[in-house]
């Protein structure tokens, strides 16, 4: 069981690890996966989805912890 934990830990640090990358590297991203178009809506876009993997990453760390 200690095991499980450790390794459930790790998967969650690391999706809450992508999704700050995702928050702070949002602009960078945009002109990378998007050449043309309205630049801002899709940054908005990455954050909002970065955000949301970033509780996802945290809420497994924490529900696993306890």
């Amino acid at each position: 069981m200690n095991m499980l934990n450790t390794i459930l830990n790790l998967i969650g640090i690391i999706i809450m690890a992508i999704g700050a990358v995702c928050v702070y590297d949002a602009r960078k991203l945009t002109k990378k996966f998007f050449s043309s178009g309205d630049e801002n809506t899709a940054t908005r876009i990455f954050k909002i989805i970065g955000l949301i993997v970033f509780l996802i990453g945290c809420a497994i760390v924490f529900i696993w912890t306890h």
